[in-house]
């Protein structure tokens, strides 16, 4: 070997015991970060929020939110995929962004199964069809016949067809032959003021964004779209009790950047878990409208994860949701 040759190797040896200690460098070491396809103040916002707190506690640092909205769940969720690998961000993410998003759009920045690992399930995130207070409608049974009296007149808001409300606004008006114009929103929150200022009558929205309006009696659920009435609303039908087999529940969940190191997912998934096994927490979180999740390790939720993919993709396929 010529000297050149030697002092290199003499360089490159120097540098493994750096690498080494970073290598073992305890986890974690500075503040986390949890990317969120949500604004700020939202249903999914509020829950990070929550979850963040505790994992605070439990993990010791700081959780970070990082609102990235937009673009339908795309925006925020290739900004968590193109995060380093390290266990310091995580993406807090919804049905759309990790399964029906991949039924929607021809092509994606993202591939949901390969570009994240699961971390954990938090919580199922039931949708719910609603009117305004004041409304005549009184019942599923009744707004379905109203959509069929007139066809195409009675007005049902969602968040649009490519999105999980969507969806749901369409199974509606394939299972019941029901003759509801769609109506698409851009966010949530201007559907809500127009259903409740008269300018629709029925909106399809997640319970934990219209719980506290539902509360106080500004708006009325007509049925949960989960295949069973829910913990927190039990006197509000399931829509399977009119449309036997419907269920679709949205549902939250932590996965980390294709790559993150194994213990730290297994260290995150027990803290999550630890949190859902407490009384205390589900209740909160019931209070905002989800219900927290049994745990469960990251290989369940994969498989769950991937059981959704064809479940979901079926729904996709029979409403005729052609992806663009």
């Amino acid at each position: 070997m010529n000297r050149r040759g030697f002092q290199l190797t003499l360089a490159a040896a120097a540098l493994v015991p750096h690498a080494w200690v970073r290598a073992q460098e305890p986890w974690p070491g500075k503040p986390i970060k949890v990317v969120l396809s949500q604004p700020a103040g939202s249903g999914p916002d509020t829950i990070a929020r929550l979850l963040g707190d505790g994992l605070a506690q439990s993990i010791g640092q700081p959780f970070v939110i990082d609102n990235k909205p937009g673009g339908q769940n795309v925006i925020g969720a290739q900004a968590a995929k193109q995060a380093a690998p390290d266990g310091y961000t995580f993406y807090f993410a919804t049905t759309a962004a990790l399964v029906t998003n991949s039924y929607l759009f021809r092509t994606l920045p993202y591939d949901p199964l390969k570009d994240f690992v699961p971390v954990a399930f938090v919580a199922n995130s039931p949708f719910a069809l609603l009117v305004s207070a004041d409304s005549p409608i009184k019942s599923v049974d009744e707004l379905i016949a109203r959509s069929k009296a007139e066809p195409g007149k009675l007005s049902l808001a969602n968040e649009g067809p490519r999105t999980f409300g969507g969806m749901i606004a369409r199974l509606f008006n394939a299972r019941a032959k029901a003759g509801a114009n769609l109506v698409a929103y851009s966010s949530i929150g201007t559907g809500v003021q127009d259903l409740m200022g008269g300018h629709s009558e029925a909106l399809v929205a997640d319970v934990a964004s219209t719980a506290q309006l539902v509360r106080q009696g500004r708006l009325r659920m007509l049925a949960v779209t989960s295949p069973k009435r829910i913990a927190g609303w039990d006197n509000v039908p399931a829509l399977a009790e009119t449309l036997p087999g419907v269920d679709m529940v949205g549902w939250l969940a932590v996965v980390a950047p294709a790559g993150t190191p194994e213990p730290i997912v297994t260290r995150m998934n027990a803290g999550i878990n630890s949190m859902l096994a407490n009384p205390a927490f589900a209740e909160k979180l019931l209070a905002i409208g989800p219900i927290a999740a049994p745990p469960q390790s990251p290989q369940q939720f994969d498989a769950f994860l991937r059981g959704e993919h064809r479940r979901l993709g079926q729904i996709a396929a029979e409403i005729g949701l052609l992806p663009e």
